[in-house]
């Protein structure tokens, strides 16, 4: 609610938010609500067919759409037991103190320990600098931040490199973003919700000696999966194979990385796409027209199946999650 108010607020006061949306037909009310719980809930959707590339010169509302897409995404639980914590602190409620120091008993798959939490706080961070740092110095000069000002440029790579871990949110346009961007890119949106760097092993998680071989209890089934990274591989191959012809046709639209960007991001249900642009044809087509739509508009059925298949491969990923763990790679070859 704090959210949807904050939203319609900066639109409603500044003017060239308003435009934008008077423009399209978009009620301030409407559009407050739909981006509030799209960025929170991180599904991407934005009811404007450029997705937030429009609102870009908007540092304002951007600053406002940040910190929601982190409390709903990768700084959840975090946010959740600092919230317990205050609780806990204001009304010295012994169940808040339970919760705080029995979170794996609590069987939420959100509430997880202090050092947890703190690790993956750094973690999310570190990761955003490291985004932000490359992003800036690659392409604060080109065309990807072309007419904004110092200011600007700043809020919107930061806001850019906050939703590339599953948001989908974008200001920027990736077709034109340089191939080492869309690489760290790509990286970050294959890790998942809660990836964090954890150097130490919670006590929690430490097992007691002498309970029985690391194998045991393996399933025939768990010993044939492959991990989750093989899969993907097997998708991008199949989608490149079945795409080969665009591929030799139409290679600036239809090559490896946009194929892979596509596919990744679907997979992490992140929505990030490079788009189809008529401009970078080797052989013009005249009907061929510019449309705001993902690049895998312009894909045939089959791939479009197999990405579909990608997303509910994504969405149902912690079912495969101790796959490939039977193959291994020896050390003497």
């Amino acid at each position: 609610m704090v959210g949807v108010i904050l939203v319609a607020s900066y639109t409603s006061l500044v003017s060239s938010a308003r435009e934008v949306l008077t423009k399209k037909g978009i009620s301030i009310q409407t559009f407050s609500i739909f981006v509030t719980v799209s960025t929170f809930s991180n599904t991407g959707f934005v009811p404007t067919n450029e997705n937030m590339i429009v609102f870009k010169k908007n540092s304002g509302l951007l600053l406002l759409l940040i910190p929601q897409t982190l409390l709903g995404n990768t700084l959840f639980a975090p946010s959740l037991r600092f919230l317990i914590w205050v609780l806990e602190k204001l009304t010295k409620r012994e169940d808040y103190r339970y919760m705080l120091k029995n979170s794996k008993e609590m069987g939420y798959g959100h509430l997880i320990s202090s050092v947890k939490c703190q690790f993956l706080a750094m973690t999310v961070l570190g990761f955003i600098v490291i985004q932000f740092v490359l992003l800036c110095a690659m392409e604060w000069n080109s065309q990807v931040m072309d007419g904004l000002s110092w200011f600007e440029k700043l809020v919107a790579a930061f806001f850019q490199v906050v939703n590339t871990r599953h948001s989908g949110e974008a200001v920027f346009d990736l077709s034109i973003v340089s191939s080492a961007i869309l690489v760290l890119f790509v990286a970050m949106m294959y890790l998942p919700q809660y990836f964090s760097f954890m150097p130490i092993k919670p006590e929690e998680e430490v097992t007691k000696s002498g309970k029985g071989h690391k194998n045991e209890g393996r399933t025939a089934m768990q010993c044939i999966l492959f991990s989750q990274l093989s899969y993907l591989v097997i998708f991008i191959v199949l989608i490149c194979i079945l795409e080969r012809e665009k591929m030799k046709t139409d290679p600036l639209n239809f090559n490896v990385l946009s194929i892979t960007l596509e596919v990744i991001s679907a997979y992490g249900n992140v929505g990030y796409s490079t788009g189809y642009s008529c401009a970078r044809q080797i052989k013009a087509e005249a009907s061929c027209k510019d449309r705001w739509y993902g690049f895998v508009g312009r894909w045939s059925n089959l791939p479009k199946f197999v990405l579909i298949i990608v997303m509910l491969f994504g969405r149902l990923k912690k079912f495969t999650s101790h796959g490939g763990k039977a193959w291994r790679v020896s050390k003497y070859s």
